[in-house]
């Protein structure tokens, strides 16, 4: 049996097999080919091991990883995978065996292509994926993906400010992943037939965090954008007859508990809320470091779950002092408690025919809690919200909550919410809308309202049209800002001109554009200012919490993303914003009386205004090493409010390293009319020509073609399976049921 490689004008990958388990393989293996370097650098994240070749930097990531127990709960996942769903096991195997073969080839001496050069950099050869990879892959991608850092953060802003001040901040904040998207049904097309589009808003890497693909066998023919080291297509895919989207939900589903712990002579004790001391699972790691001493790192799970804060030192009879930060937290997650990743949805997924079909392949997902999307051929639509939010009581979604105290188990699962069509439109932009009973802090309406709004103005829209949703520029959220500007009485001079300017500026964040750039300069300023308000002083200095959760505990990107609700709330804390904004526009007035010069470099702290907001808004992508020749990266439009998301941090840097992650359309009249992009290209070897191809397209709005016609695109390689393996399934599922046993003896290892 053979699996074929097919590229188009763009190195996009199409493949094509004669079943899906070997088209599982081919996958794997031009996954690895073309980001050999990004798989492994996901593989040792996900194992709690990439400090090893990447040094101290990792470290907190891999301290992380491990007390928070991401492999361990990749091979749970795998055990109850194999038992429930033994097809979608193979299947996953199968790409696993791909990607091995592709990274042996990849990194082979006299390979046919440029191996990536990051290797050499670090000394590093491959590893071996085994069958759990996948599953930790996708576990460590999205670990944080529902922010339960930020109730350090709320637990904070209730001790200093008092519970009201939880809704002040209660804004999609500076570690969170959001998306647009939004689904017209045919009634609203010029072709009759619906259109999906949007696109994922996530950290920008390189490579990217996904992977247009091609997948094509007997049994299905999908396009879409798979996340590399994961088989299939999850979140966005087009079968042909149906098609399917997915944006964050803002789900609540991860809790935090504080701890009292106590070390025994049999080890670690926790105290449970039946106010007996139950034993805690315990062990010690060590994580080598390139260049340093080995680290060892204590891994305790109590019966909530693994403990990454903390631990029992420093306790007076396991009692936190009143108002001190707890010594010991421990986070519980859905698939730690069920051994569910909701992997059975992906086979069914690919299968799908029609909305019904997508419809039952997501009540299979668990996590992340996504808005899912779909519409078919035959004018079924779907938006509903899929994935595992526990029931619990409502102290449990704020702060983390004692585990000592009775009430704060889990109690079932939430029924998944649905919602409908308005005019024959829905909007997801990560606001409240049918997940609202499930979260507690959501994006502002702005992004959701515009595209609305832009989709009014037609009465038909076509895929063609869909760009210009994606590229709009326009800052709702400036408004809270302005109105206290327009407001002000007795401004005179530079700041009374710099005033005007910012009440004429047409309020989008265009990378040519000057108010904007002043805009973002006073912004920047107040947010400061606000934040070096006796008010908050309280929150400037967070508890010393592991390095992997500042971002969500630092205060002036707190304000930066609340500002807005800052500025509307009634009172403040005793805060004189209109003596603050003032003080804003003057300080900026003050570093430029004469306006706005031109040429300012890249990298102008922020609130430094150049001649425009492209001048220091730029491109930050995050890469595992920093490239041998940095790149020149190029001026952005768009900000963190606008449908072109693309988020820099109030007050701190003008850069930006989210936004999104890909682009696309998806015609449900002809799949060939459909559209993608991604901020880079297909290929993760630095130098190769579908490295960052695409990047104009990606400034510019555009969208790459979608190759449907076999006879377009050039055919590459022809995958064999390997010798001895054709026509001998008894061998391979002789192989798979020797890992499965290794994968139950795992299991039953840990379980005791």
């Amino acid at each position: 049996m053979a699996g074929e490689i097919f590229r188009d004008a763009w190195g996009i990958p199409h493949l094509r097999a004669g079943d899906a388990v070997e088209l599982a393989r081919v996958q794997g293996r031009v996954t690895a080919l073309d980001r050999a370097w990004q798989l492994e650098t996901e593989r040792h994240r996900a194992q709690g091991t990439s400090a090893s070749f990447l040094g101290p930097e990792a470290l907190p990531w891999d301290r992380f990883a491990r007390r928070v127990r991401l492999a361990d709960t990749a091979r749970r996942c795998l055990a109850a995978l194999d038992r429930r769903d033994p097809e979608t096991g193979r299947w996953l195997r199968a790409y696993v065996e791909g990607v091995n073969e592709g990274l042996a080839a990849a990194t082979a001496p006299g390979a046919s292509r440029p191996a990536a050069p990051e290797f050499a950099r670090v000394a590093l050869a491959p590893g071996r994926w085994e069958p759990w990879t996948p599953l930790a892959v996708w576990l460590a991608a999205h670990i944080l993906f529902a922010g339960f850092p930020a109730k350090l953060w709320r637990e904070q802003v209730v001790e200093r400010l008092g519970p009201d001040a939880v809704g002040l901040f209660a804004a999609d904040g500076p570690g969170t992943s959001g998306s647009n998207g939004w689904l017209v049904a045919g009634e609203r097309t010029v072709t009759g037939q619906a259109v999906i589009a949007g696109d994922p808003h996530r950290f920008i890497e390189d490579p990217g965090v996904y992977q247009q693909i091609h997948l094509s066998c007997p049994e299905f023919d999908v396009v879409g954008l798979a996340v590399p080291g994961v088989p299939g297509i999850a979140h966005f895919g087009h079968t042909g007859t149906v098609a399917w989207a997915i944006t964050n939900a803002m789900a609540d589903y991860q809790d935090l508990y504080r701890e009292r712990l106590r070390r025994t002579g049999a080890g670690v004790e926790a105290l449970g809320p039946d106010g007996v001391w139950h034993r805690a699972a315990r062990h010690t790691e060590t994580i080598e470091v390139a260049g340093e001493d080995p680290v060892g790192v204590e891994v305790i799970e109590t019966a909530r779950g693994p403990v990454i804060i903390g631990g029992p030192e420093g306790l007076d009879d396991g009692v936190p002092e009143p108002g001190a930060p707890p010594v010991a937290v421990a986070l519980r997650y859905p698939p730690r408690v069920t051994g569910d990743l909701g992997f059975s949805a992906l086979l069914p997924l690919l299968r799908a025919r029609r909305v019904a079909d997508v419809d039952r392949a997501v009540d299979r997902w668990a996590e992340p809690v996504n808005v899912v999307q779909a519409a078919d051929t035959e004018g079924g639509t779907l938006h509903r919200v899929a994935g595992r939010v526990p029931v619990r009581a409502e102290a449990n979604r704020i702060r983390p909550v004692p585990a000592w105290e009775p009430g704060h188990d889990w109690d079932g699962w939430h029924e998944s919410p649905r919602a409908g069509l308005a005019d024959g439109v829905a909007v997801m932009a990560n606001q409240r809308g049918p997940a609202a009973p499930l979260g507690v802090e959501f994006a502002a309406p702005h992004r959701a309202d515009r595209i609305a709004a832009l989709l009014a103005r037609r009465d038909r829209w076509s895929a063609a049209g869909m760009p210009a949703l994606h590229t709009d520029t326009h800052l709702a959220s400036a408004a809270a800002l302005l109105d206290h500007a327009a407001a002000l009485d007795g401004l005179t001079g530079a700041a009374a001109g710099l005033r005007d300017r910012l009440l004429a500026w047409d309020r989008h964040m265009d990378a040519y554009s000057a108010g904007a750039a002043l805009y973002a300069a006073v912004r920047g300023a107040l947010v400061r200012r606000l934040a070096a308000h006796p008010a908050f002083a309280g929150l400037t200095s967070p508890p010393a919490y592991p390095e992997v959760f500042q971002p969500w505990l630092a205060l002036v990107p707190r304000i930066g993303y609340a500002l807005e609700h800052l500025l509307d709330a009634k009172e403040l804390y005793g805060i004189d914003r209109p003596a603050a904004v003032r003080a804003a526009l003057e300080e900026v007035a003050a570093r430029h009386p004469a306006g706005t010069p031109a040429g300012t470099p890249a990298g102008t702290p922020a609130g430094t205004p150049g001649g425009t907001w492209g001048d220091t808004h730029r491109l930050a992508p995050w890469r595992a090493l920093p490239p041998t020749t940095p790149y020149d990266e190029p001026a952005l439009s768009g900000d963190h409010d606008c449908v072109l998301c693309t988020s820099s941090v109030p007050g701190l840097t003008d850069l930006a390293a989210r936004g999104p992650a890909a682009r696309y359309v998806w015609d449900l009249a002809r799949r060939e009319d459909s559209r993608w992009v991604v901020p880079l290209g297909a290929s993760g070897v630095p130098g190769s020509p579908h490295h960052r191809d695409q990047l104009p397209l990606w400034l510019a709005g555009d969208l790459v073609p979608v190759v449907t016609d076999w006879d377009g695109l050039r055919r590459e390689d022809v995958v064999r399976t390997p010798r001895g393996e054709t026509g001998q399934a008894g061998k391979r599922e002789e192989r798979e049921e020797e890992e499965r046993e290794e994968t139950d003896e795992l299991q039953e290892e840990t379980d005791a």
